[in-house]
């Protein structure tokens, strides 16, 4: 058996006990944004991978579910682990109809491995520009894909920096599929949520079939979490930026933990908590309806009962 490879350096693992979360989740709320790392004994990680992760696997995802009182998750394929879907896989059939995922897979990918993968609940592949996180994206390669995918009703879950958009918004426009943006296209919250890089990405959002991701403000936030800086509230100023989404895009917009919180280095977000920024975003209990429960179920369990 092959020796496990050490983290990262300064890799933070996931909260060992996350609180209670003060807001009620609605029954049948989905975590469309979640992932597995390994366990490495099983499912090695891929060899060009960028980082080398904690040990996350299904067990403590599904113990963190429980916890917080969701009921389904999407588990989205880790850069970790390259176009090898395997621990994805896994996780996702052994959620039973608890769960869909997300893969990376090759523009030779065949017919086969998709409906393959489409049998084990995938309904979409992700396309990442995060340049530090993949050493290129080429265009021709990701459009082969999504031309592949488009006919088994999937959507292209997109990954990129808010400044890279302008130079991508052509290219994610033309691709044949639904769009889901990661993270808000991770904005520059110290620029206000009105201004006008904010609202070029709303414009990008309102243009075409694209929903959005109000996740991880504890990646996004340079106000940080209470217990660092004394804020009055955690993630304060990625607040204006989730409820901006939520109030214009209503029927467009999901929720998830991003658990176990991959490349973060200055602190690890208490999941609990990350519930309860919830109702700062959406204050209303119909947005909180159809971002935790009725959007994700029409896009990854359509026509299901809830």
């Amino acid at each position: 058996m092959p020796t496990a490879s050490p983290k990262t350096p300064g890799w933070l693992d996931w909260h060992p006990n996350p609180s209670r979360p003060a807001f009620r989740l609605p029954p049948g709320t989905v975590d469309t944004h979640c992932h597995v790392f390994g366990p490495q004994a099983a499912f090695p990680f891929a060899p060009q991978r960028k980082y080398t992760p904690c040990d996350a696997g299904k067990d403590r995802l599904f113990a963190l579910r429980d916890h917080l009182g969701v009921a389904r998750t999407v588990v989205v394929q880790a850069t970790c682990h390259g176009t090898d879907n395997s621990a994805m896989v896994d996780a996702v059939r052994s959620a039973g109809d608890r769960a869909r995922g997300v893969a990376s897979v090759r523009p030779d990918v065949t017919e086969g491995e998709l409906l393959e993968l489409h049998a084990a609940g995938v309904r979409g592949v992700r396309f990442n520009f995060v340049r530090r996180l993949v050493d290129a994206s080429p265009q021709g390669d990701l459009r082969v894909i999504a031309d592949k995918v488009a006919p088994l009703g999937w959507h292209v879950v997109l990954y990129f920096e808010s400044a890279d958009l302008p130079d991508l918004e052509d290219f994610f426009a033309s691709l044949p599929t639904p769009l889901v943006v990661d993270h808000m296209g991770r904005p520059d919250v110290t620029r206000p949520a009105d201004g006008p890089e904010f609202s070029r990405f709303l414009r990008f959002v309102d243009t075409g079939d694209v929903w959005v991701k109000v996740t991880c403000p504890e990646r996004l936030s340079v106000t940080g979490p209470a217990a660092l800086d004394g804020a009055p509230l955690p993630y304060a100023d990625v607040v204006p930026f989730g409820r901006r989404v939520v109030e214009e895009f209503p029927d467009r917009v999901l929720w998830g933990t991003d658990w176990p919180h991959p490349n973060l280095t200055d602190h690890m977000p208490d999941d609990g908590l990350l519930v309860d920024y919830v109702p700062r975003v959406a204050v209303t209990a119909e947005q909180r309806r159809k971002l935790l429960v009725d959007n994700p179920m029409n896009l990854y369990w359509p026509g299901e009962e809830i």
